[in-house]
């Protein structure tokens, strides 16, 4: 795809008091007028093929969506509160993304995204979440 550029992902997502922090391989590309982040999870046990995450930002919105092992969709609006939905094949259920934070710096293949929101599961907050997406461009050294 035209404009594709390789990056190399750092995310870290925190949940209440967890943190979680991985690097992974991935794609960013424009369409429109939005930016596409795209990235392959491994699956349960470090197995490859895991889930394909999708990431979406406009001017307003962010939209992460998840294919594979585990099928979801969040959107983030800046002060909304947004439908979403979980699938897995132990769980599903709807869900309300409520976004405190969300910040998009990125110059051309590299920034960062941050958002912060809070879930909502059956009428109930589930837990408190922040994640950041670090994003640099990869270099490959045989370009000289």
């Amino acid at each position: 795809m035209p404009g594709m550029s390789r990056v190399l992902i750092t995310i870290v997502s925190k949940q209440d008091e967890e943190t979680v922090k991985q690097t992974l391989a991935g794609q960013l590309f424009q369409k429109d007028n939005a930016l596409y982040v795209r990235y392959e999870e491994p699956g349960a046990n470090g197995s490859p093929g895991g889930v394909r995450t999708l990431v979406k930002v406009t001017q307003e919105e962010l939209k992460v969506i998840r294919h594979g092992e585990v099928e979801s969709e969040q959107s983030f609006r800046l002060g909304s509160s947004l439908p979403g939905f979980y699938r897995s094949p132990y769980a599903r259920f709807a869900l309300v993304t409520h976004t405190r934070d969300l910040r998009v710096r990125m110059q051309g293949a590299a920034g960062e995204i941050h958002w912060a929101y809070e879930m909502e599961v059956h009428d109930a907050i589930s837990g408190h979440f922040a994640v950041s997406l670090t994003i640099q461009e990869e270099v490959n050294r045989y370009d000289d």
